[in-house]
């Protein structure tokens, strides 16, 4: 019996590494739904086959472990340990646990996946909770809550970013910590569709998201009929070149007012990348109801030792209101990343910061231990 099921596994194997030669599919999933509708295994078979194609790419990673259950989930996550130093007077040093993330994702079928991500730091909430249907590369539907498609900052993972802290114009234009709707960690509930054209898998020339979102948040309800709409393109011309825009338009309530007021974002964005050198930078653009806000930040990045130890500089600046002059206000940013492996990484950053009118002693330094699996 043990010798049958033996010869059985191992003529599957060999029927799945053919099929990946010689047909014309684009990954093993496909090849299994194939050997499927040739009848040539069981559903329940081809279940086992691709838990163990997922566990070996997996391992490959290194950093992601599966779960096995009636489907494959994905289980990944992190925690940021933070140490901070305030030059301001009233502020208090201290250590924080500043972000404890568990990241669950999985496929339903070939066509369907979900993402359910949350954060257990200072106060328990949902990030992402969306599904996918994925008729190609050109064509995608997200629908749940999940980060806008507005900003090259925005779209970047908390435990990815270069930078311990966001640049000031992302966090008050792209539904963040000084957002008049809050801080939505960058995310709303909302339809979106999405895809990459011209070109082939992994050399496509543009990518575009547009989607129609709720304007309120995270796990928060409409309070007006109106829907908000937001859109990116990213154009990629050649390898290590990536510039693009985005826009946003929404008729939104927020604090007091009981009416909904315009709230609009315009944004610029560019990032290059040449061996050990990386360099990004954007411009926003703003208004919500009668004031309008404008910034941008630019980030250069260089590998001393690759994939290990990696010097950062960053000029930020921001303007919260337009109308009113000098109220600029600018950041200057240095810092070094040190990777002790996929898993560890070690960020120190020390921000200078300078206002046009009144200079604040509002200097902040900042060390970051984040640990992931």
């Amino acid at each position: 019996m043990r010798k049958a099921i033996l010869i059985k596994t191992v003529l599957f194997m060999v029927l799945i590494t053919i099929s990946a030669n010689y047909i014309n599919a684009q990954n093993s999933e496909q090849v299994i739904k194939l050997l499927v509708d040739k009848k040539l295994i069981s559903e329940k078979e081809a279940d086992s086959l691709k838990a163990l194609e997922v566990i070996k790419d997996l391992e490959q990673k290194g950093n992601n472990y599966g779960i096995l259950t009636s489907k494959l989930i994905q289980l990944s996550g992190y925690s940021q340990i933070r140490y901070e130093s305030f030059q301001e007077s009233g502020k208090i040093d201290g250590t924080d646990l500043r972000r404890i993330r568990l990241d669950f994702k999985g496929a339903i079928t070939g066509d369907w996946d979900y993402r359910l991500q949350l954060d257990f730091a200072v106060t328990s909430k949902i990030l992402d909770g969306y599904i996918n249907y994925t008729l190609d590369d050109y064509f995608k539907v997200t629908a749940g809550q999940y980060k806008i498609p507005f900003s090259l900052e925005n779209q970047i993972a908390d435990d990815k970013s270069e930078s311990i802290e966001r640049s000031q114009v992302v966090e008050a234009l792209v539904a963040r910590s000084t957002d008049v709707i809050g801080n939505q960690n960058g995310r709303d509930i909302g339809l979106q569709i999405s895809g990459s054209l011209l070109g082939k898998k992994g050399q496509y020339l543009l990518e575009y998201y547009a989607g129609l979102f709720n304007g309120q948040g995270i796990n928060v309800s409409d309070k007006n009929k109106p829907k908000d709409f937001s859109g990116r393109v990213v154009l990629h011309p050649v390898k290590g070149i990536d510039f693009g825009g985005s826009y946003y338009n929404g008729y939104d309530i927020w604090g007091a007012s009981t009416k909904p007021q315009v709230r609009t974002r315009y944004g610029a964005e560019l990032k290059l990348n040449y061996q050990a050198l990386g360099l990004s930078t954007e411009y926003i653009s703003g208004r919500d109801g009668l004031v309008t806000r404008k910034g941008w930040y630019a980030l250069l990045g260089y590998y001393i030792i690759p994939e290990k130890l990696q010097p950062i500089v960053k000029y930020d600046s921001y303007n919260p209101n337009q109308g009113l002059s000098n109220l600029t206000s600018k950041a200057y940013t240095l810092g070094v990343n040190y990777f002790f492996n996929n898993w560890t990484k070690l960020q120190v950053n020390y921000t200078l910061k300078r206002e046009e009118v009144v200079q604040i002693p509002n200097d902040l330094f900042e060390v970051q231990l984040q640990i992931a699996f």
